[in-house]
């Protein structure tokens, strides 16, 4: 239906433009207008790829009955029905019924909780609609859509190119060719193959240079991506480092499991046990053991932290990352937006006749000089707009009640200082009509339009200072053009310092007027001025660079401005001294030519400008090779590289290319440093949590263990029974661990040095925790059970069924109190322990203890677990025991002797 309705073409690559524009129904000039294009998208669908076959919630389900746990209870069961123990093999069947429940809770979350992650990374379009350039989502992109695509920009629809300037894309992941393509407009062949369609671009390839216009011709599973989509199933995502780790730690428990149920087993026939009796204990002691929903609760931690710093614009695409941000030591980190507010206006004008500082009020449409109000007689002044205006690709509307802008911040700011004027911007773009492009690329640092007025061509050219002066060969003083001297030059240069050192963002603009069209137009350019502009340092940042320092973190500006502008912010933001020395572009080697004395310097120095991407790809070596963990910034096409070498590749979210956020580890939405910071934070708050609730989950299991083989082996007059253990289970594992996971950081989280990245969730120090909390566990319980029996009931003899209730309770309420020595800052009261101050801690105590009574006060549920009524002094023994053992392993964390 979408065929027949909007192209008649199958193979738009082979016919010309202007046939291909009216097969669609569209217009080059005006694109469609905004009814029409709903109409489109309701017959054409979303524009996106469909990501295979999801797991249903009934796989999630069904699931959660395919493991060795699930078997190994289900042969309890089944041998509890064969000896006619009917009451406890139903009850095993309700308990395998409650944990299959509990753990489809926990993943069809966690699935939940990384669908909600995905939806937060979308790709914008610029498209023409109802004549307007602007911003739409991708997936909102209909065929018939004029689309505009520019270096950086990820191409979200397969496209017909109608008009470029020097475009090239880089198609390597549809057609494996490794160099960009050459695009133009031209019509081809039928029989061309797909490598070779240069008029096409295609759905998930990056432009990587240029701009142009393209119409939509496929979208969604239509696009030559889609027809690859269909073919390929959806790889398994490979587990993250950490849950890798998880899985290593679970077998490693695996194995000591083993090792001490074979002992109770064996003390147990030894010792005159019933045989089907210490079987099912056996059985029912190996599902409690291991902690097999570590990998679901680890993922839910992850995907909460995720979610947590999302709200604070920070996307973080990988679950693996995650881990690597707790463990970051350097932050490279881009100056303009990042550190700065990235509210760029034009602050300063200079021409060759003087300067002013100006004051851009767009509201109340007029500049304001502040030194000189005679600017704007001067013939520089109206040649200096029309390049702001022509040499641009970004859109400025304001109406009285709103602004709609988009594109490079810089250029909005120019676009805003010509709206100003009484030219206004539209005027200038209809009146000369743009031909040719040099786009501006991080190497040049310059940009230049060719444009067609009646028979006459007019290049405007803007760039940094001292690249576009070697582009001009005169400077307009007055009425007059005369030769730009390097006398001259070096005035000019030495002005533009001045002023940079005040921390401005100096801009050179440059035209030329010409007779015939030319292919090269980038040379003999005059010389109009400079304009100078502000963008002022975030005020949150000096703070996060200060919290960094005290957490061991190292931050380096990396940027191509200006050295002056750039020490000035840094010295701003107490991240350099009037000392330190700013390294240049100009004077950094290749990585490979480096000195000794070379490589000190990098990894000493603060600041570094007027940076190449083959420089921060030098840097991110150079620091890698010195064993650090490197978190590196990014926006540009050119970044890339350094961002997929970087530990953690970080875009911006604001003013980033696609090129740059799609390889790229996190993204931040609102291109601040203080949102790396916080990001960092939390990488090392979920890391700590997830040891948390591992050590809670392993010290409580084996306790239960160190009980029951104590009991065993020193055939003691009472024992656990196989549905207590896992009754037990079900209270104390699921509700804790997960409060324990949505923890906040603690206090003096970052002020601490980073974890190194091959450090273990269950280190040497840790386990010797674990074994000392779960010691004075057992201790404490079986503790309950002989003052019981001396104090209270030694007259009466042994009373099993009586043991077994204190033994079961103590056993309960002391794991339930555990969970408050999962804090682990040092020198923090109990009291204002980041655990202690956890609501969700509260409600899983309270939620735990409700269920734990529930099994007394529950007659059925009573009988199953077969507890019995006694009275409250014994109750009080289970009370004060099993305070008892929280106040033993407090007193012993606070005695350091352990963590």
């Amino acid at each position: 239906m979408l065929l027949q309705e909007f192209n008649k073409v199958s193979k738009p690559w082979s016919v010309d433009r202007s046939t291909i524009l009216d097969e669609l129904d569209t217009t080059q000039e005006a694109g469609l207008t905004a009814a029409e294009a709903e109409r489109r998208l309701s017959i054409a669908g979303y524009n996106r790829i469909e990501s295979g076959k999801k797991v249903s919630p009934l796989m999630i389900l069904v699931n959660q009955f395919i493991s060795p746990f699930v078997l190994l209870l289900a042969i309890a069961a089944g041998l509890s029905f064969f000896f006619q123990e009917w009451l406890d093999g139903i009850a095993i069947i309700a308990v395998i019924v409650i944990n299959a429940v509990i753990g489809f809770l926990m993943e069809f979350q966690a699935e939940r909780s990384m669908e909600a992650l995905k939806k937060l990374t979308t790709v914008p379009a610029r498209v023409l609609r109802d004549g307007t350039l602007g911003a739409i989502s991708s997936e909102e992109l209909v065929p018939g859509d004029i689309l505009f695509v520019e270096g950086g920009d990820m191409v979200t629809a397969d496209a017909r190119l109608i008009s470029s300037a020097q475009l090239q894309s880089d198609e390597s992941a549809l057609t494996g060719e490794s160099l960009p393509v050459e695009k133009q407009t031209g019509q081809l062949l039928e029989t061309v193959p797909l490598a070779e369609r240069d008029n096409m671009l295609y759905k998930g390839t990056f432009v990587t240079k240029g701009n142009g216009f393209a119409v939509v011709v496929r979208t969604g599973m239509a696009t030559e991506l889609g027809t690859v989509a269909r073919m390929v199933q959806q790889a398994q995502q490979s587990a993250t480092p950490l849950e890798k780790k998880i899985q290593k730690l679970s077998k490693n428990l695996l194995w000591i499991t083993v090792g001490l149920l074979v002992a109770i087993f064996t003390a147990g026939i030894l010792n005159g046990k019933d045989f089907v009796q210490m079987l099912e204990t056996s059985i029912a002691l190996a599902v409690a053991a291991i902690p097999e929903g570590l990998p679901i609760v680890s993922t839910l931690a992850l995907a909460f932290g995720m979610l947590r710093m999302a709200r604070h614009q920070v996307i973080v695409k990988k679950l693996s990352s995650v881990e690597t941000l707790g463990g970051t030591n350097v932050i490279c980190t881009d100056k303009t937006g990042t550190l700065t507010q990235n509210k760029i206006e034009a602050a300063y004008i200079e021409f060759k006749e003087g300067g002013s500082r100006i004051e851009v009020d767009v509201a109340g449409c007029v500049i304001r000089f502040k030194d000189n109000d005679q600017l704007p007689h001067y013939p520089a002044y109206g040649h200096l707009h029309r390049i702001a205006a022509l040499c641009n690709t970004a859109t400025y509307q304001y109406d009285a009640t709103s602004a709609k802008e988009s594109g490079d911040p810089l250029e909005v700011g120019l676009l805003k200082m010509v709206y100003c004027s009484p030219v206004k911007p539209d005027e200038y773009q209809r009146a000369f009509s743009k031909i040719n492009e040099v786009p501006f690329s991080s190497d040049t640092k310059v940009m230049a339009t060719l444009h067609h007025k009646d028979s006459d061509y007019y290049v405007a050219a803007k760039g940094a200072v001292e690249e576009l002066l070697s582009c001009c060969s005169s400077v307009l003083e007055g009425s007059d053009v005369v030769a730009l001297t390097e006398e001259r030059k070096t005035t000019w240069l030495s002005n533009a310092e001045k002023h940079a050192q005040s921390g401005l963002r100096m801009l050179a603009f440059a035209f030329r007027s010409a007779d015939t069209e030319e292919e090269d137009f980038l040379h003999h350019l005059t010389l109009v001025g400079v304009v100078g502009f502000l963008d002022p340092p975030r005020p949150e940042v000096r703070a996060a660079i200060q919290e960094c320092r005290s957490a061991g973190i190292k931050v380096v500006m990396i940027t191509g401005d200006h050295p002056a502008t750039a020490k000035n912010i840094a010295m701003q933001l107490g991240l350099a001294e009037e000392s330190d020395e700013v390294v240049h572009g100009n004077s950094m080697k290749p990585y490979d030519q480096l000195t000794p004395e070379d490589k000190q310097k990098w990894l000493q120095s603060p600041v570094f400008a007027r940076v190449s991407p083959e420089h921060k790809l030098d840097l991110v070596t150079l620091f890698q090779a010195n064993k650090m963990v490197v978190g590196m910034t990014g926006d540009g096409v050119n970044d890339a590289p350094a961002l997929k070498k970087a530990d953690i590749g970080i875009a911006m979210g604001q003013r980033g290319t696609q090129v740059a956020q799609e390889v790229a580890d996190m993204v931040l939405k609102d291109d601040a440093f203080s949102s790396i910071v916080l990001a960092i934070k939390q990488g090392r708050v979920i890391f700590d949590n997830i040891r948390k609730f591992v050590i809670y989950l392993l010290s409580c299991n084996l306790s239960e263990l160190l009980i029951i083989a104590t009991a065993s082996i020193l055939n003691l007059h009472f024992q656990l029974f196989p549905l207590q253990i896992l009754f037990i289970n079900l209270v104390t594992d699921v509700l804790p661990a997960l409060a324990l996971g949505v923890t906040e950081a603690p206090a003096h989280i970052m002020q601490r040095k980073p974890y190194s990245a091959g450090t273990l969730i269950i280190d040497k120090k840790r386990w010797t925790a674990i074994f000392a909390y779960s010691t004075v566990i057992s201790i404490t319980t079986i503790g309950a059970v002989l003052t019981s029996h001396e104090w209270l009931h030694k007259q009466e003899g042994w009373n099993g069924e009586l043991c077994n209730n204190m033994l079961f309770y103590t056993l309960i309420f002391s794991q339930i109190l555990h969970v408050f020595n999962m804090s682990f800052e040092k020198g923090v009261a109990f009291y204002k322990s980041e655990v202690f101050r956890n609501r969700y801690v509260w409600y899983a105590v309270l939620g735990c203890i409700v269920i734990a009574l529930l099994s007394y006060f529950v007659v059925p549920l009573r009988k199953v677990l077969e507890v019995s009524i006694y009275g409250w002094q014994d109750w009080s023994i289970v009370i004060v025991f099993s305070f008892l053992s929280l106040i033993i392993n407090q007193a012993l964390k606070r005695s350091r002797w352990i963590i």
